[in-house]
């Protein structure tokens, strides 16, 4: 047994041999004090120290870190808004005075969550009380914006960086949804009967268009119609002055007396009337006088004719 008591001393060069050998894992920065003062950094992997005199300090983390945030804030009209986003953070770089930094400038963990906390609340906060409550849902992105470039100076001193700032929802008391929808509700009947409105109001104006169309197109073919009357009339006195042109030479030639043909038109008058009359009543004088009398003023209208 007292061979073994006075080799202590191989015991105490084994574990200080040991001791020599720290590892440090992938995504950590591992930070170096001696005597309680800063001394250095190690890096992922196996690193060598000082016994007894070298101390890990703290492991910094160089991975992405998120927190949930959920507060509230108050527009400029007063309206309460409700905030729940996603804060995505991670140290700035692994430069050795930015883990210097991160290791030395909070006591904690907690301390550095509630300073990050408070500044990003504090920055949306002072943004929304300058945004009346209508549009807090339209500047979405102007939040993110802005917090982003207030806040990443205040992180970068403290050696860390704001990744990323999601506004997840958004909120607001249900006495000022309701009033929402309701506004919401009137525009969408506003813009319905404005739409109604349209719809009728082109309605119209087809129609009157087409009814105007249809009274040219009525009135065109009328036009024509008269046109063709016209012209059926005018043949139709062509072809009897014709005829009876031609009948009279005839009969001059047989020596007969051409008043024959005037009555024949007489007879043929009374024969249209009497055939195509339709109910029409027309009042003629049927006597041997009456048509006597017809027949001279026909001959004079004729002779009338001759003379011109």
């Amino acid at each position: 047994m007292a061979d073994y008591i006075q080799y202590w001393w191989v015991v105490l060069l084994i574990l200080g041999a040991l001791s020599c050998f720290v590892t440090i894992n992938q995504g950590l920065i591992g930070v170096v004090t001696m005597f309680g003062k800063y001394k250095r950094i190690m890096r992922p992997g196996l690193n060598f120290k000082i016994p007894f005199l070298e101390q890990i300090y703290k492991k910094v983390s160089v991975q992405n870190r998120s927190v949930e945030l959920e507060f509230q804030a108050v527009t400029v009209d007063q309206a309460n808004v409700y905030f729940k986003s996603m804060l995505l953070y991670s140290v700035l770089n692994i430069d050795e005075e930015t883990i210097k930094n991160v290791a030395f400038k909070f006591i904690s963990d907690k301390d550095l969550m509630q300073a990050l906390i408070r500044t990003v609340e504090g920055s949306i906060r002072a943004f929304v009380s300058t945004k009346k409550q209508a549009e807090v849902l339209n500047v979405r992105r102007d939040i993110v914006e802005n917090v982003k470039e207030q806040v990443d100076l205040q992180l970068e001193s403290w050696g860390y960086h704001l990744q990323d700032l999601q506004i997840n929802d958004i909120t607001f008391d249900e006495a000022i949804i309701n009033s929402m929808s309701k506004v919401v509700a009137s525009n969408n009947l506003k813009a319905a009967a404005e739409n109604e409105g349209q719809a009728l109001l082109i309605t119209k104006t087809k129609a009157a268009e087409a009814e105007g169309n249809a009274i040219k197109i009525a009135a065109e073919a009328e036009r024509q119609a008269a046109q063709l009357r016209g012209q059926g009339v005018a043949l139709f006195r062509e072809e009897v002055a014709r005829g009876m042109s031609s009948a009279a030479s005839e009969m001059k030639q047989a020596n007969l007396d051409t008043n024959v043909i005037l009555f024949s038109m007489w007879v043929e008058a009374i024969k249209n009337f009497a055939e195509y009359g339709k109910g029409n009543v027309i009042f003629l004088d049927g006597s041997s006088d009456g048509m006597e009398k017809t027949m001279r003023q026909i001959m004079a209208m004729q002779q009338l004719q001759e003379n011109k």
